[in-house]
């Protein structure tokens, strides 16, 4: 008697090499257009891409991300599918699988795990199916010992949106250099409603360090020039707050943008995304991508002001450090 393709043996390996990206595609999402350049960009590699086999049917899979190809360590895991065909709790079970095994693998002898991102329709609550897809995958994650750090907002700007003037209330110049801008990110985190910062110094980095960790890691991985960096002032020169337009590896991106504490609630917020806008749609892009926590009402309702709409949303969650280790 042949045994049936349910009593073969589950498999769970990474991929062999690009060859098998067809095999990884099996399972859907939203990024999967974006594997293929990622692959040959070096922002991602076979062997941080793991699949869960009976046969050759693909029933999970879980992939990490880098920013650059000369990343040592995956930076975030963004891929982690399963077949929703199957019963629970093989489905959930399955995926648990699927990622203890390649954690145990990729990060070995306690090395901390890095976020995890989906992206998820805006409606994911009030759409059966799209909530069980994202709760399903969201309790297996949390049976690894990850939580929920933030459910963040996915905006666009797209070209035919109107962008205001300048009102001559502030001035946009250049960022000079590092400690130039690294100063005032420090001063922004204060009675910051950002969840990313906020567990920054929850984890014992000061405002300055957390700052400049951000500026080094983050900031300058942009490929887009650095002139387009502005620090919005009053006609004093006093600094009111800055904006960072950038590009990363798929889009045009507001990448960062705050107000200083003494700044707040005076409207100044609107000005500076618009001179970001500006600095983007003058390159012709055709569209602006950006974010922000769906906790941060203000930015929120500056973005829609500014002609940015919701598109989609995005779930991050983290697993703590190891014991004695700080992030």
């Amino acid at each position: 008697m042949t045994a049936s393709p349910h009593d073969r043996e589950l498999v769970i390996r990474p991929l062999t090499g690009p060859d098998e990206l067809a095999l990884f595609r099996t399972l859907p999402y939203v990024l999967d257009h974006e594997l293929a350049d990622d692959l040959a960009n070096g922002l991602r590699r076979p062997e941080w891409m793991w699949v869960a086999l009976r046969g050759d049917r693909v029933l999970a899979r879980a992939a990490w991300w880098a920013p650059g190809p000369g990343s040592a360590a995956p930076y975030m895991l963004d891929f982690f599918d399963l077949d929703d065909s199957l019963p629970e709790p093989e489905r959930g079970d399955t995926g648990l699988q699927l990622l203890e095994t390649a954690m145990a693998r990729l990060f070995p002898g306690g090395t901390e795990r890095p976020e995890y991102g989906r992206y998820v329709p805006p409606d994911w609550r009030t759409d059966p199916v799209a909530r069980d897809t994202v709760e399903a995958r969201t309790r297996v994650l949390e049976r690894t010992g990850a939580r929920l750090l933030v459910e963040r907002l996915r905006l666009e700007w797209t070209p035919g949106t109107a962008v205001p003037e300048p009102s001559g209330r502030l001035v946009f110049r250049a960022v000079r250099d590092r400690e130039d801008l690294v100063s005032l990110m420090a001063r922004v985190v204060e009675g910051t409603l950002d969840a990313h910062s906020l567990a920054a110094q929850t984890s014992g980095l000061s405002p300055r360090a957390a700052a400049e960790q951000q500026y080094d890691e983050e900031l300058t991985g942009y490929r887009s020039p650095r002139e387009w960096w502005r620090i919005a002032e009053l006609p004093d020169g006093e600094p009111v707050g800055f904006v960072i337009p950038a590009r990363n590896n798929y889009h045009a991106i507001i990448a960062y943008i705050g107000v200083l504490p003494g700044h707040r609630g005076r409207g100044h917020i609107d000005e500076i995304l618009a001179e970001g806008t500006r600095i983007l749609a003058a390159e012709g892009v055709p569209r602006i991508r950006a974010a922000t926590d769906l906790g941060n009402v203000p930015m929120a309702r500056a973005f829609e002001r500014a002609g940015y709409a919701n598109f989609e949303r995005e779930l991050n969650l983290v697993w703590d450090p190891p014991p004695g280790e700080s992030a």
